[in-house]
């Protein structure tokens, strides 16, 4: 994907506006041009129609008039009348020879128009372009009259209307820009609501509503946002009650599978025990060579019971409601840290009061912190794991560092994770697992409590 340059939207609008507004103002000022030339070029053809229809009747009156004085053609009287600066009559014969010329003095602007302007003026409009008349008296052609303008006179006074309209547009259109800014400005401003109101709901706060806005389009985004909004919280509501649900049935089946463990299987390996003592007492008197045989029955039973001690801890631990979640926690950390005969090494610390937590709340944080100290010793291959708990005001925070092998890929994929998961979902908070700092990997775990003692005390 194109990694393209992001702009604020105030922004963006307003260069769009100065740039339409620009071409507004080029386009203006090429229609006062473009009229100007129209009108420089009418004004030199009436100029040239008056001189024609002037000498027409000096002529006629040479022929009326008896002795007349023969000044035709005499440009003087008219000239007194229309000459302006840059402008040139002229009489020009049958033969096409100038017979007679008036020409007025153009005096230097005191800011000739620059080379570039004169250079594309006067390739679109063809200043300087001669405007002839003919001079027809009874039918018979005597001439024509031509009149010119001064082709730096023309460029100079396109110039000078031209300059106005650049200054307008220069003092017009940073005002504009600005004006435009800061209606937009305050037009969008609830947009930054509507992105914090996102943000917060991106970090789980499904709490967050949206207040009226004056602008129908940002009206309708907040009516949809505050539906999105409650629909989510609502879904979230009924998805952490089912949780809660198929934890409460998968905990009930594990205290099943503990019993059943403990009435059947355990009641068969103490029995393989003491037919195993019963067995060695016979073989003592009768053959001392089968001894052996019975010693190792009776080592692979009480090693089958410390298994399955093992695992009926695991499956259900001891009463958190009784013995409350910290004394929980410690009587955790001391066993790992028994059976790992200092292989690895399990450390606990608590940040403040955890007696009044409800008994659902604390099954699960215990759950959570035996998943994942299983998951650091056996899978990760850590030989120091640090848990911290801490108390917050609105919160549970619940941090498990280790320095094993990052086994996130596997973990996400696992179903201890995945148990882990749902606990928290049910708690209405967030998980995260990635690798540490300095390697291994970190569990980050953070329970809302408001949100908690509301909803699970409910559900204890």
């Amino acid at each position: 994907m194109w990694n393209r340059p992001r702009f604020d939207l105030k922004v963006r609008l307003t260069l769009r506006v100065a740039a339409i507004s620009a071409a507004c103002f080029a386009a203006i000022s090429a229609y006062f041009l473009i009229t100007a030339d129209r009108a420089a070029h009418t004004r030199i053809d009436d100029i040239a129609a008056i001189v024609a229809k002037t000498l027409e009747l000096q002529q006629g009156k040479v022929q009326w008039v008896p002795s007349p004085r023969s000044d035709f053609p005499n440009l003087d009287p008219v000239s007194a009348y229309v000459m302006t600066p840059g402008l040139c009559l002229a009489f020009r014969g049958v033969s096409g020879d100038i017979l007679q010329r008036f020409c007025s003095g153009a005096p230097m602007p005191a800011k000739p128009p620059p080379q570039l302007f004169a250079a594309f003026y006067r390739s679109l409009f063809d200043p300087g372009r001669e405007a002839a008349r003919p001079v027809v008296v009874r039918g018979t052609r005597l001439g024509e009259t031509v009149v010119t303008l001064d082709p730096a006179v023309q460029t100079a006074e396109a110039w000078h209307e031209a300059g106005r309209l650049m200054l307008a547009l220069a003092i017009a259109l940073p005002l504009l820009c600005v004006l435009v800014y800061a209606a937009l400005a305050r037009a969008l401003r609830p947009t930054h609501m509507i992105g914090t109101g996102l943000a917060r709901i991106a970090a789980g706060d499904l709490t967050t509503r949206l207040p009226p806005f004056d602008l129908a389009e940002l009206s309708a985004i907040r009516d949809v946002f505050n539906h999105l909004a409650e629909n989510l919280d609502t879904a979230l509501a009924e998805r952490s009650e089912l949780t809660r649900k198929l934890i409460a049935l998968q905990d009930e089946e594990r205290r099943y599978l503990a019993r059943e463990l403990h009435d059947e299987f355990g009641q068969s390996l103490a029995a393989i025990r003491a037919l195993a003592s019963s067995a060695r007492q016979t073989a003592a008197q009768d053959c001392p060579a089968l001894l052996g045989e019975c010693d190792g029955i009776a080592r692979t039973a009480t090693g089958m019971m410390e298994t399955l001690r093992g695992a009926l801890f695991r499956l259900r631990p001891p009463d958190v409601e009784e013995l409350g979640l910290v004394a929980s926690l410690e009587g955790l950390v001391a066993g790992w840290n028994g059976r790992s005969r200092g292989e690895t090494r399990f450390s606990i610390r608590f940040d403040g009061a955890f007696e009044a937590l409800p008994a659902a709340i604390s099954a699960s944080l215990y759950r959570i912190v035996q998943e994942a100290l299983t998951n650091a010793a056996k899978h990760a291959g850590a030989t120091k794991v640090s848990l911290e708990l801490a108390m917050r005001t609105d919160e549970i925070a619940l941090a498990i560092d280790d320095d094993g092998h990052s086994s996130e890929p596997a973990a996400k994929s696992g179903m201890g994770l995945l148990g882990m998961r749902e606990r928290v979902a049910a708690l209405r908070g967030r998980l995260s697992f990635e690798a540490g700092p300095h390697g291994g990997t970190a569990l980050r775990v953070t329970i809302p409590v408001a949100a908690d003692r509301q909803g699970l005390e409910r559900a204890a």
